[in-house]
């Protein structure tokens, strides 16, 4: 005998499998979106593939394991309940992700090889720095770029954070902002202000950070706010899992190797340059005009010293 209809519509259905990513960056959309639901273990190891994916892509599953502090069991349930075939289909993801760098860095014929790790420090510096370049100016998107551009050129007031080694390329992109255009400030947080610099920050103003690892917990805490608060916000960051590209609409990452434990702000002045230049193009004649005036003030207040005196 036939099952009645009300006991077909009883039977449990099977639970719908997750579509898999198909790219790396689909893999980091995907990440992002799940980040409140992973356990502490999956967010371990979410954090290293996005952080790391070259490194990631040699690793065994025990490596990646053993490397993040959780079992390799975990690992697999993790690929696997991403709707990848395991840690294979994980793993592929990472390595066309290498793949994709390479053939990026490629497209710039003077980048040359980094010199060996006893070589010349001086030398061992500027390579590193070319490589930084070419790295973080390859993964800049046309059109996130222009949107990034617009934002910045055409919002009310534009609000720049970066602080401790991050201070400076920040100052710098909020300087030249400055020298374009009308009301730039820069956010310090000096001596406790920061809330009041924040109670500045409106909807529709656009609200810049800028930090690498370790991330500044105000910075991040600020984004995100600004984020909330109805601000279009940009961020010039290191890698995918920084907490700051979570609350930016439009994302730069930039690289920062360097010769020793210090890290390189190279690649960070010279992007924030290149910002500065694209928002005075669009600006055009706006931007001479402020220009003018500021010339016309440095002259009245002798800013400079007189040449040939």
């Amino acid at each position: 005998m036939a099952p009645s209809q009300s006991t077909q519509a009883a039977q449990p259905s099977e639970p719908e499998q997750p579509t898999p990513p198909r790219t790396f960056d689909a893999l980091v959309t995907t990440l992002r979106a799940r980040g409140e639901t992973l356990t502490r273990a999956q967010r371990r190891v979410a954090e290293r593939i996005l952080a790391d994916p070259e490194g990631v892509a040699f690793m065994t599953v025990s490596e990646l394991a053993t490397a993040v502090g959780v079992n390799e069991a975990t690992v697999v349930r993790f690929a696997s309940s991403l709707g990848l075939s395991g840690y294979p289909g994980l793993i592929r993801l990472c390595r066309d992700r290498l793949r994709e760098q390479a053939q990026l860095v490629r497209r710039y014929e003077n980048l040359e090889p980094l010199s060996a790790e006893d070589g010349d420090p001086l030398e061992r510096a500027v390579a590193l720095d070319r490589a930084n370049l070419t790295r973080t100016f390859a993964r800049v998107d046309p059109a996130n770029w222009d949107a990034a551009v617009a934002t910045l050129a055409e919002a009310p007031r534009v609000h720049v954070m970066g602080l401790r080694k991050c201070h400076a390329p920040a100052y710098l992109l909020s300087y030249l902002l400055g020298l374009t255009r009308e009301d730039v400030s820069s956010l310090t947080g000096v001596a406790g202000t920061l809330t009041d610099e924040l109670r500045r920050v409106r909807p529709g103003d656009a609200f810049v950070s800028v930090s690498i690892h370790r991330y500044g917990a105000e910075t991040v805490r600020a984004a995100a706010w600004a984020r909330e608060r109805g601000a279009r916000c940009v961020t010039l960051t290191d890698n995918p899992a920084s907490p700051l590209a979570a609350s930016a609409e439009h994302v730069f990452y930039v690289d920062a190797a360097g010769p020793s434990v210090l890290r390189s702000l190279t690649a960070f002045t010279a992007l924030v340059q290149a910002l500065a230049t694209a928002v005075a193009t669009r600006l055009g004649h706006r931007a001479r005009s402020s220009l003018l005036r500021e010339e016309e003030l440095l002259d009245e207040f002798h800013v400079y010293h007189p040449p040939g005196s």
